[in-house]
């Protein structure tokens, strides 16, 4: 049975179930969202990317990846781009969106972008003056990558900073038990050390799972630049910052960045 993860909520005279543990604290959820942002699209804010839409070619020879879109960086070939048009569809049946859910499925799996184009790009951004498109970018988001992310990572004994670096690894690499999966990555770290709750050092094992996680990304020609690794997730586990807690300075592609208590969101 994996450890329970200590939390100032089991503290609460309250209880537990009055506040939300770990990285689903909202204020420690933001904080994640924003550090996401950064790497995936140079920008701390991330709630100005639901519209963000880009099919770049030279970004698509390397990835193959072919839309790549919204708040998670959802892509029209690993499927969470289909799925999340298709759900939002349902709710919201009259959305130009949903014209182009033929041409989606034809290009689930490939780089293709037949029957999409300038038209899929403007219903997409038009699309983000819903709000029930921006709730369905953030149901999928939690519901594919964040809560798979943060379960696995409260069941290994991980604290909030363990939680993101679950979570970043899997927007990145998915959930594929291949070796630059999030799955095979995470194999690859308890080879090497074991997670707190099989009794091992978390700090050791974090950089043991940031060492698979970086080997993983070498392996990629689309994210030859490992900064998100070596100048932000790597320097929060150096400080010992297990929580997660604020002040965060760190830097991606060589761009600094800066969250601090009482910042904008």
């Amino acid at each position: 049975m994996a450890a329970v993860l200590a939390s100032p909520a089991a503290a609460d005279p309250a209880g537990p179930a009055t506040r939300p543990e770990g990285l689903r604290d909202p204020a420690k959820k933001e904080i994640a969202m924003r550090l996401v942002s950064a790497a995936e699209n140079s920008s701390l804010d991330w709630t100005a990317q639901y519209g963000y839409i880009e099919y770049n070619v030279e970004h698509n020879a390397k990835e193959n990846r072919g839309y790549t879109a919204g708040i998670i960086g959802f892509t029209s070939r690993t499927h969470d781009m289909l799925e999340l048009v298709d759900r939002y569809a349902a709710v919201a049946p009259d959305t130009k969106l949903a014209a182009f859910l033929p041409a989606l499925r034809k290009a689930d799996g490939t780089p293709s972008k037949a029957g999409l184009g300038k038209p899929f790009e403007a219903a997409w951004k038009a699309a983000v003056t819903d709000p029930k498109f921006r709730d369905a970018q953030d149901r999928e988001r939690d519901r594919v990558y964040f809560d798979p992310a943060v379960d696995r990572a409260a069941a290994d004994g991980l604290h909030e900073l363990g939680q993101f670096i679950y979570y970043d690894a899997l927007v990145m690499h998915g959930d594929g038990n291949d070796r630059n999966g999030f799955g095979g990555i995470r194999k690859a770290a308890m080879k090497k050390a074991r997670p707190p709750a099989q009794g091992g050092d978390e700090p050791t094992y974090l950089n043991a799972f940031l060492d698979a996680r970086k080997a993983a990304m070498k392996a990629e020609q689309g994210h030859q630049d490992t900064s998100r690794v070596d100048t932000a997730q790597r320097k929060f586990v150096a400080a010992g910052n297990l929580r997660l807690d604020l002040p965060l300075d760190f830097a991606v592609y060589g761009t600094a960045y800066s969250i601090k208590a009482g910042d904008p969101k």
